[in-house]
């Protein structure tokens, strides 16, 4: 990907801001509500925030870290569209920082797709 910033950085920013704008979902997101009951994704995402599996915290740091790797600041001389999009994906992170920072993870977590038991983690 970082030869593709260097040979196209036009194209390589309008890519990367897409697949940001659609945002990047976890498979687990495909898991299924069953009877009425909440989504087992809205369990299975309170849970490994609590437990700091994966949280928008290393989703941020992700992006940090790809803006950094693939010097997104530093491009020069992009379209307008594209200068935009650079604007966009170097404010990313602390936009998911700040969401972090107001995320309220429950101090137990109902787990209906194990008779309603409590847990607290």
């Amino acid at each position: 990907m970082s030869q593709l910033f260097e040979v196209d950085p036009d194209g390589a920013l309008s890519a990367f801001e897409k697949m940001m704008r659609k945002q990047i979902t976890m498979p687990a997101i495909l898991m299924d509500k069953k009877d009425g009951s909440p989504s087992l994704f809205v369990d299975f995402s309170a849970i490994t925030q609590k437990i700091g599996v994966y949280t928008t915290w290393d989703y941020a740091s992700i992006i940090e870290h790809l803006v950094s790797l693939w010097k997104i600041e530093s491009l020069t001389g992009l379209r307008e569209g594209s200068a935009k999009a650079q604007d966009y994906l170097c404010s990313l992170a602390n936009r998911y920082k700040r969401i972090a920072e107001r995320m309220k993870v429950p101090a137990e977590i109902d787990l209906h797709w194990l008779s309603g038991q409590q847990f607290s983690f």
